[in-house]
């Protein structure tokens, strides 16, 4: 999957599952998102994930600091790549989002919003990573997505916090392209053709 095909599938299904929990792998597949993110597993049984959403033609990211025992480092990174076969990483970190584009992974970096010195350094991190998309977090700060989106012409992905389908609706309201949630019973819900949803 290339940057522009990620973009669109972003803005089609604006939702992405957050897996956090094997026993929620089959339930993440069947969501009609944008793609899955995990937070799981480690070195032994993360292909296995990774090949279980490709074979559904499902998009999916590594969240690289919560995989146990991949090294991060420029080997970890082509291990990753050219071995475990994700789409692309989730990470904090600029050198692995550096690192992660070398390799032809689409990458997204998070940012948490806890200050305004970190809304400052957040956007100057995006500026020297140029990261495919971003997710701001708590996603429940809406005003600060929409000062984002002001600045930056990456897809926002809003996550953190998410609970009900109206705090989804708001943060696509002031900008999001998508929203990430763990909830499983959020994955149930369909945004793809969803007129009642102001994007």
């Amino acid at each position: 999957m290339n940057q522009e095909q990620f973009h669109a599938r972003l803005a089609a299904y604006k939702l992405i599952a957050s897996v956090k929990e094997a026993k929620y792998l089959e339930k993440a597949a069947e969501a009609q998102g944008s793609a899955a993110v995990l937070s799981i597993g480690n070195i032994g049984v993360i292909k296995g994930y990774v090949d279980f959403f490709k074979s559904r033609n499902i998009p999916v990211f590594l969240h690289l600091e919560r995989i146990g025992g991949i090294s991060y480092d420029r080997e970890g990174i082509a291990f990753l790549a050219h071995y475990v076969k994700p789409d692309g990483i989730v990470t904090t970190r600029n050198t692995l989002v550096k690192l992660a584009k070398k390799q032809g992974l689409l990458t997204i970096q998070r940012l948490f919003l806890v200050d305004s010195d970190s809304l400052k350094s957040g956007l100057s991190s995006l500026q020297e990573t140029q990261p495919d998309a971003v997710e701001l977090m708590p996603a429940l700060l809406p005003e600060y997505i929409a000062e984002y989106k002001r600045v930056i012409d990456i897809p926002i992905i809003a996550g953190g916090l998410i609970r009900k389908r109206e705090q989804m609706e708001e943060v696509w309201q002031h900008g999001a392209t998508a929203v990430s949630v763990g909830s499983p019973l959020l994955w149930k819900e369909s945004f793809l053709h969803d007129s009642s949803v102001a994007v």
